[in-house]
């Protein structure tokens, strides 16, 4: 994979006038950033993890995906947007298991939901072209 340039959570934007909702990412050591649009179920998870709000008495699929991936013995990582394309982002989930690496194919949103949900959230990484793309 290319160069991964380590990235920050910086906003989130919600609305309760539209569908679509809006996170920031920033370089971690540098001052480009992006927007990506999500919807309002994913804003709200991620708000609720970076707020440290009280958690809902069930779990929300995100804490499903942990759980499960815990469960099956890896360990999540980190997060990778691996992609733009017609102008929709790709990411994984990079997990551990037994000194394998697997990715595992994930909407940006559902992805960064999951890295809130660790403290310290688990890192977030995005391929240099993306940022080179994003830029143009």
């Amino acid at each position: 994979m290319s160069n991964l340039i380590p990235m920050q959570l910086a906003r989130i934007i919600k609305s309760d006038i539209s569908e679509n909702q809006v996170i920031y990412l920033k370089e971690v050591d540098g001052e480009r950033q992006f927007p990506i649009l999500i919807g309002y179920f994913e804003a709200t998870s991620i708000d609720l993890r970076v707020t440290h709000a009280e958690r809902p008495a069930r779990p929300l699929t995100h804490d499903l995906i942990v759980g499960v991936t815990q469960a099956l013995g890896a360990k999540i990582e980190c997060i990778v947007i691996t992609e733009l394309k017609d102008q929709t982002y790709f990411a994984s989930l990079r997990l551990q298991r037994s000194g394998e690496s697997i990715d595992v194919d994930a909407r940006p949103s559902d992805a960064i939901a999951v890295a809130v949900s660790f403290q310290p959230p688990l890192p977030i990484f995005v391929a240099e072209e993306i940022l080179e793309r994003i830029a143009q």
